[in-house]
């Protein structure tokens, strides 16, 4: 008898669960709640656009032209330098042996230039001998020739010696300038922004994935804002800007208008790195960070608002090719002819 109702039962049961799991799982999920709130425009029209912190000198990305095993590290994050201050040096040991070797070369060579001056000085006074000798008849003309031609040598070997002494001159020159090559400096005043080379560690020539030295003149602080192709040609650079940061909409601050960037660029994602998805194309609209006390850092990013213009003060356009037809032609473009 159980058996017989065993299976139905089962068959029921799990209708029963299907069911139950179906409900739920049509269920509509609660929407996440962002991060935090989102900056709210301060101006009753605005253009939008995201901005990334920079350094006013933009990031400069410190190497070396030399490759070598670091040996002294001058600097630290955060610290503060003026242009031509040492950041790191190389290993000098070769060099300072080559530029010894090298001296060595330059004493012998200007021994070699006094042998060859008193070489020089000694034929010259048998060649006036000779010539005394000569108008005398005592020596023949051949055996003048001999000696003005010993007196020629003698002035072509003292010239030798003495670009001799020139070319280890030079070397020397050239070693020197290598020691100093060796110890990287500061391009620019600013702050090291990041240091990713120790010592002990090889340095790499040329162009390398990770700069050894972020460096960047942060007083003050710019916003490099990508303002969107379609709304590139209303930004005036009298209109009035302020930026969010990202995270809190309660640190702000008034920017002031510092340039474009005229070429138009794809956009990227402002991660930072140098490969970025390309999006759209924007113009980039430089700004400087008015207030100097707020918790903002390089690399940051900021929501920035820029006051729309009023679109009938046509003569506000100069730089940017903008013409009352060419916005009379936009507007009736968007359906918008009455507001001319």
């Amino acid at each position: 008898m159980i058996r017989k109702y065993l299976l139905p039962i089962l068959a029921v049961l799990g209708i029963a669960c299907a069911i139950i799991t179906s409900v739920k799982g049509s269920r509509a999920l609660p929407a996440a709640q962002p991060v935090a709130d989102p900056a709210t425009p301060p101006f009753q029209a605005s253009i939008a656009g995201a901005g990334i912190v920079e350094p006013n000198t933009e990031n400069i990305s410190v190497g070396t032209i030399m490759s070598g095993v670091v040996s002294e590290i001058y600097v630290s994050v955060g610290d503060i330098v003026k242009a031509h201050d040492p950041l790191f040096k190389l290993d000098d040991r070769e060099l300072q042996a080559q530029l010894e070797t090298r001296k060595m070369a330059l004493r012998v060579a200007m021994a070699g230039v006094r042998v060859a001056k008193a070489s020089l000085a000694d034929q010259e006074n048998q060649l006036a001998r000779a010539e005394i000798l000569a108008d005398k008849q005592v020596i023949s003309v051949d055996e003048l020739d001999r000696h003005r031609y010993a007196v020629q040598i003698a002035t072509s070997q003292l010239a030798q010696a003495r670009a001799e002494v020139a070319s280890a001159k030079a070397q020397i020159e050239e070693t020197q300038m290598n020691l100093d090559r060796i110890i990287v400096r500061a391009p620019v005043d600013g702050t090291i922004l990041q240091r990713k080379i120790h010592r002990g560690e090889f340095a790499p020539a040329g162009i390398t994935e990770t700069p050894l030295i972020l460096i960047g003149n942060v007083k003050p602080l710019y916003v490099r804002t990508d303002v969107d192709e379609h709304d590139a040609w209303k930004v005036r650079p009298s209109a009035p800007a302020v930026a969010f940061l990202r995270g809190n909409r309660e640190i702000k601050t008034p920017l002031k208008f510092v340039r474009f960037e005229p070429y138009v660029v794809p956009k990227r994602s402002l991660t930072g790195d140098s490969v970025e998805r390309v999006d759209t194309r924007v113009l980039q609209v430089i700004y400087s960070i008015e207030n100097t006390n707020l918790p903002i850092f390089v690399g940051q990013q900021m929501d920035v608002f820029i006051n729309e213009p009023d679109l009938a003060l046509i003569s506000d356009f100069p730089q940017q090719g903008c013409n009352r037809q060419n916005v009379s032609v936009f507007k009736n473009h968007e359906g918008l002819e009455g507001h001319l």
